[in-house]
């Protein structure tokens, strides 16, 4: 059987829906978790430095992209908000980001995590 191959990313700074930024954050991994697990994605760790299978910083992602010089599947976070920052503040960054990718897939929608958003 195939897999998909992806990254996920968690923003740990963000406050979602008054909640506070822990049970935002747990909010996100829940979320991607089981949408990973019902897609059967395979998420790859590009770094084995790194503390979690998931990214934090998207500079440290792009930085390893750039590094393994190779595609992937999916790129995957929970919302729009998680990367705003990053994406309005450096969009040339963003848009050499995303071409890693074939797709890059939101999971934001909190009642049934199967429906998802391609940008």
């Amino acid at each position: 059987m195939l897999y998909l191959k992806g990254i996920y990313f968690i923003n740990d700074r963000i406050c979602i829906n008054g909640r506070s930024k822990e049970e935002s954050q747990r909010l996100q991994e829940q979320s991607i978790k089981k949408y990973i697990h019902n897609q059967k994605i395979e998420i790859v760790r590009l770094n084995p430095y790194q503390l979690n299978e998931f990214y934090t910083i998207p500079h440290a992602l792009l930085y390893d992209l750039k590094k393994e010089k190779r595609g992937f599947d999916c790129f995957i976070h929970y919302s729009t908000d998680v990367m705003e920052d990053f994406i309005y503040s450096y969009p040339a960054k963003w848009l050499i980001l995303k071409s890693f990718f074939k797709e890059i897939i939101l999971v934001d929608n909190l009642t049934n995590v199967n429906v998802q958003k391609i940008i």
